[in-house]
């Protein structure tokens, strides 16, 4: 939030953990009917999963609200984390945040605001933790948002009646490279290369973060599931490869017509492959 977020800039991390934070974040709760959600989060703050019968389910890692240290007007904050192997899974990553933020707005109706009064809308920000971007955006922090541009004239409209969304992209690299704070820590805390004691030396001694049995507890737990990630990964990596393999040699024995008998054989003695699986490549 301090980092990314221009409402807390000024802030110290103490000030907005305490005084800021609205209630108890929803982090990967059971999944509820919209109307129930909407029921709840009037109540007790927003909850994880974001649904409707003709744009389907959407389920937030973490999400919960906050205070502006400014207007002390409630903005909703999204907070999702992503292991993402490839930062274009198909598409571009920076849709589905936005997509989410639209997402945030239009599920305030009936809660925040009924009827007409969308003056009542409050601001959303969907934050991505990207672990393995490409090259040219390792160590970046980069927001999207929207902003007011005069094409003809020159008028002001009041910036909180526009300025209703914003996506932030945090793209990790390498910890001697990071620039801020906040890149320095997730660096450390998402690293595959440095065990869960040498983390919790670093935390406390770099970041002034106290270490407690819990605490270290999760930093552990977190060192489990990062390497575990970057594992599957490479089990991945090497299955694509093999596929591709196959995939080359079948290519290349049909271009000189070999019969698909013999091709089979071959790919089943080479990659030693059932003879049903084998024919799947044919």
């Amino acid at each position: 939030m301090k980092n990314c977020l221009e409402e807390y800039r000024d802030c110290d991390v103490e000030e907005i953990a305490e005084k800021y934070i609205e209630g108890t974040p929803q982090v990967g709760e059971v999944a509820v009917a919209p109307d129930e959600s909407n029921r709840a989060s009037m109540i007790q703050g927003a909850g994880n999963e974001d649904a409707s019968l003709t744009e389907g389910t959407v389920t937030y890692d973490i999400r919960f609200l906050a205070t502006a240290p400014v207007s002390g007007e409630l903005i909703r904050l999204i907070l999702n984390v992503e292991a993402q192997n490839d930062f274009y899974p198909g598409y571009p990553l920076i849709k589905r945040g936005i997509y989410y933020c639209s997402r945030m707005v239009s599920a305030q109706y009936g809660t925040e605001f009924t009827n007409s009064h969308y003056e009542n809308i409050k601001k959303v920000y969907s934050i991505w933790i990207c672990m393995n971007p490409p090259k040219s955006r390792e160590n970046s922090i980069t927001r999207y948002y929207i902003a007011e541009e005069n094409l003809v004239g020159s008028v002001k409209e009041r910036k909180a009646d526009y300025d209703l969304m914003a996506a932030v992209m945090i793209c990790l690299g390498k910890e001697a490279d990071a620039g801020t704070d906040l890149l320095k820590l997730l660096n450390v805390l998402l690293s595959t290369e440095t065990g869960s004691q040498d983390k919790c030396q670093i935390l406390e001694e770099d970041f002034h973060i106290r270490m407690t049995l819990a605490l270290e507890s999760e930093v552990s737990l977190m060192c489990n599931l990062s390497k575990g990630v970057e594992e599957k990964g490479i089990e991945k990596g090497r299955q694509e490869g093999r596929q591709e393999g196959i995939i080359a040699m079948v290519s290349a024995l049909k271009d000189l017509q070999i019969a698909d008998s013999i091709i089979l054989k071959k790919i089943q003695e080479k990659f030693h492959l059932a003879e049903e699986t084998a024919k799947m490549y044919l």
